[in-house]
């Protein structure tokens, strides 16, 4: 009886390939097929965000923030605005918040439009792309109207929003929202019950929610664990306490309920915009009274957000000045990737893109 023998090979996945979502470089070791060991490397991207930041002043720095989660830079640029509000102890007018809670709802449902599309590319499905890019177009159209750009928009500012929505894009908005409840059911019944893409997915990269704790994860990758955990139900900011809406979980930790958790979580946005068109100002300022020289009083602060991928912080240390001493961001993606090396010993390597892509990373994020 002959017995095969394998011979452990080193293999590099990325840092150029379409599958690792932006410039990341996976080490791996395999035996025949089985990943023995897994490195990630990052770094390829050289942002330096963070320290950039200490030669910039407030107002400066929010297009920076654009370029870190590209996929949803209305959060990033809340992020750090909402951390100076905080240390100047700022009231936001109302019309802009409802503004704000608009705009990051309609970014979180294109970002989870994105990771729809791309992981079912990333898994063998050419359709679901299209389709999640048609209905994505839509909101960066929107987007497009009310702040002239479509991916980095620079739209807030310290004490408000940049500009007003302009004449009708409200009622737009209102428009879009029975539109894409009905291509989210179309989804459901192209993708959720196809019995190839549930044995694909099924019980791969699964882990429990006290190694998600341990690893800090948080989103969609703490929520597959049961944990239920959401900071615009936890710890409200802006108006989120005025809106109704449910932060669904899930149990089994594994791809397949990330990708019920992330379907889900748009059908939530939907409900959350719906209340905020109707009850929005159509009167009122868009801009609270602030100083022509922000300047932020002396100490620090940390603020947390429900990014799509979970707990955006932004910290600030203030020595008085118009620029931030210190300025460090708490990145959902960097932090979520962490569990991959964990979770990719023992899979075969044919899983090792569904948990990758299942993840949802943006390198932008990552490499701050």
């Amino acid at each position: 009886m002959s017995t095969v023998r394998t011979e452990e090979m080193l293999l590099n996945v990325g840092p150029q390939h379409p599958s690792t979502h932006g410039v990341f470089r996976l080490v791996v070791k395999i035996d025949g097929e089985t990943i023995t060991e897994a490195k990630p490397v990052i770094g390829y991207l050289h942002r330096g965000t963070e320290k950039l930041a200490e030669d910039l002043n407030y107002t400066q720095i929010i297009p920076y923030t654009d370029r870190m989660d590209y996929l949803s830079a209305m959060t990033n640029n809340y992020v750090i605005v909402h951390a100076v509000e905080t240390m100047m102890g700022l009231e936001i007018p109302e019309k802009a918040e409802y503004l704000r809670v608009i705009a990051m709802e309609l970014n979180r449902v294109a970002s989870h439009l994105v990771w729809f599309g791309t992981y079912l590319l990333d898994i063998g499905a050419m359709s679901p792309f299209l389709y999640a890019f048609r209905e994505r177009e839509q909101i960066l159209n929107l987007f497009n109207e009310l702040c002239g750009a479509r991916l980095t928009y620079n739209y807030m500012r310290v004490g408000g929003v940049k500009w007003d929505a302009p004449e009708g894009w409200i009622d737009k908005v209102r428009d879009f929202i029975p539109y894409m409840r009905e291509q989210l059911e179309g989804y459901h019944q192209l993708v959720t019950g196809n019995e190839i893409f549930i044995n694909r997915v099924k019980g791969i990269g699964q882990y429990d929610a006290q190694t998600a704790i341990n690893y800090g994860l948080s989103g969609v990758n703490l929520r597959c664990t049961g944990v239920k955990y959401d900071i615009r139900k936890d710890q409200p900011y802006s108006i989120y306490d005025r809106f109704d809406f449910d932060v669904p979980v899930a149990t089994e930790g594994d791809c397949l309920s990330k990708y019920y958790l992330r379907m889900e979580e748009i059908r939530q946005s939907l409900r959350i915009l719906e209340q905020a068109v109707e009850q929005f100002p159509k009167e009122g300022e868009i801009m609270a009274k602030v100083p022509r020289v922000l300047r932020t009083p002396p100490g620090e602060t940390y603020v947390r957000i429900e990014a799509p991928r979970g707990e955006l912080g932004c910290y600030i240390s203030s020595k008085g000045k118009d620029k931030p001493w210190r300025l460090k961001f708490r990145r959902p993606s960097f932090v979520n990737l962490q569990i991959l090396p964990e979770l990719l010993v023992g899979e075969n390597i044919a899983n090792l893109i569904a948990i990758l892509g299942g993840i949802d990373i943006v390198l932008g994020e990552v490499d701050c």
